[in-house]
């Protein structure tokens, strides 16, 4: 498990290192139509400020999560930012708390079964009451930081199952995980294990507004 705050001292003590050479925003985007290039830009300028701080300074995975999007509809997509390949585009399901179809409302808060926003650094794996799940550390203090208290993890579902979400209008809902089908999701996970970084976007003005990973460039 990571411990956030000897990070922040590391990296404070330690000059970072720095990042891989990954693709563009533009060129990443093209692998993918349907996601918004402007969102997917932010999630990897979010990702190249935390590795400036020394945070996940080796990872060349992204997973980005628009919640704006319905459910029923693919929402989740890997990249491998190094090799400039498309690893995964699916549906995933946001928390009971956050709404029906469209999530519309997202929380830091236990028990509140919502979905949280902004960037995460993913964990080890381990084998949980839902299987196989990637733990994953919250990296913005007051909207994901307690991800971990929360047990806020990914993880394979069978209620993340398309073909019965065109029947009831949406797809299964978790209690705040980031849940996919299980036929990928130990795949999924172990492409984006061990300090990569996950980025759950939605147009919350609030949050956009007081984001940390707002650096230049």
């Amino acid at each position: 498990m990571f411990n956030l705050i000897l990070g922040w001292v590391l990296s404070a003590a330690l000059p970072a290192a720095p990042p891989p050479s990954i693709a563009s925003a533009a060129a990443i985007a093209s692998l993918a139509p349907q996601v918004n290039r402007e969102t997917l830009a932010l999630a990897m300028k979010a990702m190249r400020c935390a590795q400036g701080t020394g945070l996940g300074v080796d990872a060349t995975r992204l997973a980005f999560i628009d919640y704006s999007r319905p459910s029923t509809e693919p929402r989740l997509w890997v990249f491998d930012l190094a090799s400039n390949r498309l690893l995964y585009e699916e549906v995933v399901a946001h928390g009971r708390g956050s709404g029906e179809n469209l999530a519309k409302v997202f929380s830091n808060v236990s028990g509140s079964h919502t979905s949280s926003l902004g960037l995460f650094l993913t964990g080890e794996t381990y084998q949980g009451r839902n299987g196989y799940s990637l733990r994953m550390e919250g990296l913005e203090p007051g909207v994901n930081d307690a991800a971990m208290e929360r047990a806020i993890v990914m993880h394979g579902a069978p209620y993340v199952d398309p073909q019965s979400a065109a029947k009831q209008g949406r797809l299964g809902r978790s209690f705040g995980c980031p849940a996919v089908r299980e036929a990928i999701a130990r795949g999924m996970i172990d492409v984006l294990k061990d300090g990569q970084f996950v980025f759950a976007y939605y147009p919350d003005a609030e949050w956009l507004n007081r984001t940390r990973w707002t650096c230049a460039g």
